[in-house]
């Protein structure tokens, strides 16, 4: 992420709103690119006035936008055979495992998956493109995908660009102490987010081995 930011702080603001807005919409049609780690460098930026954040905001949300309905598009006219064809293509970010999470997610919360799938790496990607190959109504989906989209682009981007801002005033005054200990509150905090991400994988793969189970014994 730092070669990211030290990239683009070489660049005009406007090409750097282009590239945020393009790199994202690219990530949402279906293609594995780094939008977050864009959208998190530009973020800092603004933090240091390189660039404005209202426009970070407003390109990543457009990027967002526009790219989950162009996937949408794509998915629906091209189906599960698209699907299929991206899952060979790129069998990292977008294999049968991962597709068959992503459905999981469909199937259990709907249209919401694609709200909520703006903050996930893999439901970012295939939002779009697995809403139109399952025919998800498209206006429902655009609802989804325009209020996730929005909410995730600005919420990140002013996120970021006010804890950037607070940083730089602390550490004029900080004492090492003090950066030892939000150095160690942060190591502790995403222990615990990855350690309660690891029990809802879990959970979730307990979950669908039950029927396999259930089925055996019949």
């Amino acid at each position: 992420m730092v070669d990211v930011q030290h990239w683009l702080v070489a660049l005009p603001p406007g090409l750097v709103y282009l590239i945020v807005a393009g790199v994202i919409g690219v990530e949402s049609m279906g293609v594995p690119l780094p939008g977050e780690i864009v959208l998190v460098s530009s973020a800092l930026l603004a933090a240091t006035g390189v660039v404005e954040p209202h426009w970070v905001a407003t390109a990543a949300a457009f990027g967002a936008i526009v790219g989950d309905s162009v996937g949408y598009a794509v998915g629906r006219r091209g189906g599960r055979p698209l699907l299929a064809r991206l899952g060979r293509r790129f069998p990292k970010h977008l294999g049968p495992a991962q597709l068959a999470r992503a459905e999981q997610s469909f199937a259990r919360h709907g249209v919401w998956a694609v709200f909520f799938g703006r903050f996930v790496a893999l439901l970012r990607i295939l939002a779009g493109p697995l809403a139109g190959a399952l025919h998800v109504p498209y206006r429902r989906f655009l609802v989804a995908n325009a209020a996730g989209g929005l909410v995730w682009a600005f919420g990140t981007t002013y996120l970021l660009y006010t804890l950037g801002r607070a940083a730089e005033h602390w550490l004029k005054d900080i004492s090492w102490a003090g950066l030892v200990l939000a150095v160690l509150g942060g190591v502790a905090s995403t222990w615990w987010l990855r350690r309660r991400a690891r029990r809802l994988e879990s959970t979730t793969t307990t979950d669908e081995a039950e029927p396999v189970a259930a089925g055996t014994d019949r």
